[in-house]
């Protein structure tokens, strides 16, 4: 392991984040020192002195590293910077009024960059601006990936951009592009900010403060879920943004990786593109689904009302944006249930959404049947597909095993949840258990839509800070760090 070359690059991490905690503390100089809430610049400033003096720091450690990144080198960044940037990124949180404690920031900080939208904020309105700018900013750039930035601007990453470009989860399944890795994110970043234009124009179109669109821009897109306002995207009781919101959740919900295909004017990967069909399929299917059901069993619920609440829910918990319109806690056990299912499958690979993925679910099937024919057809020879391509054993086998980690893990991180919080009823610690791993945000019982992880012990927020970072990573990336040995074999 080069941990020369390890400490340069996360010195330029930590350069990339001072400056845009920069930006920051240069709207609120301009905004909260105008309403005398000095304590935002502050902390700002401080944070930002602290990033760019550790920044230094790690620059001088990697003096002389080479320039090459190596396999073992990128999957140890890819492991560590999550951790690194929530920790850095805390620090407006800590040195802001009102203040957090080093637990409850922590929680807060990785809860924007893995996208996941988990709160400890009770009440949004005694921040200032500048902080909550800080806050859904970390969304942003968490939703296509930091990393994926850091390959996009820096071209002389050598081999090692490729693994850091595999092991970023939102830059997955690829498809062959034919380009160089760093034309590739730079293409994707293109996208991404496209599209995050197009959504902000639609949200000052319909309404929305300037302030409140820049930061409902970054959440959105990013699938993050974060709101500068205690009741998110309700709190304007707008239907014309709830659907422009939604619009843009499907198209993050979607691999940015097809975007780039379209632009090369590649339509013929939509008509093989099974994953995002079936994506939009299982939407549309849950809310007509839903819909009907809700208004049925609710006598003061109409259609139209049942439509409006359950598409939004809908849309927002499979994509894990996480937003909230609706107490969907209190719906019937049936929907509840179908809507932690969906939590499960999530979007597309490839996009900024959490779960497990569509395309895998999409193969887990596909082989189980496959299975189950060979048992009684012993001699028939099936083949598992997906996009009009065979899919080999060994990534048969590699997604077969990351489902069945993900529901090992799902239950064992629920049980040290309830013996951490022996106050929480069994389905509050399941749900909260799988809303960090799949990076959904909102969970179900005492930390359901309507609350927020605030009473949770500190020790606990921590624990669930690291499950945010081992679902947006996928699982291998961030466990790997904790078997050095391993290191050694790449």
């Amino acid at each position: 392991m080069n941990f020369r070359l390890l400490s340069k690059i996360i010195g330029l991490l930590l350069l990339f984040l001072g400056l845009t905690q920069a930006i920051c503390l240069g709207y609120a100089y301009r905004f909260d020192a105008r309403h005398d809430q000095l304590d935002s610049v502050d902390g700002l400033s401080i944070s930002v002195g602290i990033n760019l003096g550790a920044c230094l720091l790690f620059l001088w450690m990697g003096r002389g590293s080479g320039r090459e990144v190596l396999r073992k080198e990128a999957i140890a960044i890819v492991g560590s910077s999550w951790l690194i940037c929530a920790l850095f990124g805390s620090l407006p949180y800590m040195f802001s009024e009102p203040k957090m404690g080093f637990c409850d920031a922590f929680f807060e900080s990785m809860s924007g960059f893995t996208t996941t939208g988990a709160s400890i904020i009770d009440d949004l309105k005694v921040f200032p601006q500048g902080i909550l700018l800080w806050r859904c900013l970390t969304q942003w750039l968490g939703g296509m990936g930091i990393l994926v930035l850091f390959v996009a601007v820096l071209s002389y990453l050598g081999a090692g951009s490729k693994a850091l470009f595999r092991h970023e989860s939102s830059a997955k399944e690829g498809g062959g592009l034919q380009a160089r890795i760093h034309n590739v994110a730079i293409r994707l970043w293109q996208i991404y900010l496209f599209f995050s234009l197009l959504l902000f124009l639609g949200f000052l179109a319909f309404g929305m403060p300037v302030f409140d669109a820049v930061c409902h821009t970054f959440t959105t897109i990013s699938t993050g879920g974060f709101s500068p306002h205690n009741s998110g995207l309700g709190y304007y009781n707008n239907a014309f943004i709830e659907i422009w919101a939604m619009v843009f959740m499907v198209i993050g919900g979607v691999s940015f990786m097809l975007y780039a295909w379209l632009l090369r004017g590649r339509f013929d990967r939509w008509k093989k593109e099974e994953e995002t069909k079936y994506f939009i399929g299982l939407l549309v299917l849950s809310i007509l689904l839903l819909s009907f059901y809700n208004a049925s069993v609710s006598g003061d619920l109409s259609l139209k009302q049942s439509f409006r609440h359950t598409s939004f829910q809908v849309v927002s918990l499979m994509t894990s944006s996480g937003f909230v319109i609706d107490d969907y806690d209190q719906w019937p056990p049936f929907t509840i249930m179908f809507l932690v299912g969906l939590m499960l499958f999530g979007g597309c690979a490839g996009s900024t959404t959490g779960g497990i993925k569509v395309s895998r679910w999409i193969v887990f099937f596909r082989t189980v049947r496959r299975e189950l024919n060979e048992s009684f057809r012993p001699k028939v020879i099936r083949y598992v597909g997906l996009n009009g391509n065979n899919i080999d054993e060994e990534v048969q086998q590699q997604t077969m095993f990351f489902i069945a980690i993900s529901a090992v893990l799902i239950g064992i991180c629920a049980l040290i949840l309830s013996a951490l919080e022996p106050g929480l009823d069994v389905f509050t610690c399941l749900s909260g258990s799988i809303a960090m791993l799949m990076n959904i945000g909102p969970a179900l019982g005492d930390l359901g839509p309507t609350e927020t992880y605030a009473s949770l012990h500190p020790w606990t927020k921590v624990f669930l800070a690291i499950l945010m970072a081992v679902g947006r990573l996928e699982i291998f990336a961030i466990l790997v760090l904790f078997f050095p040995s391993l290191w050694r074999t790449y």
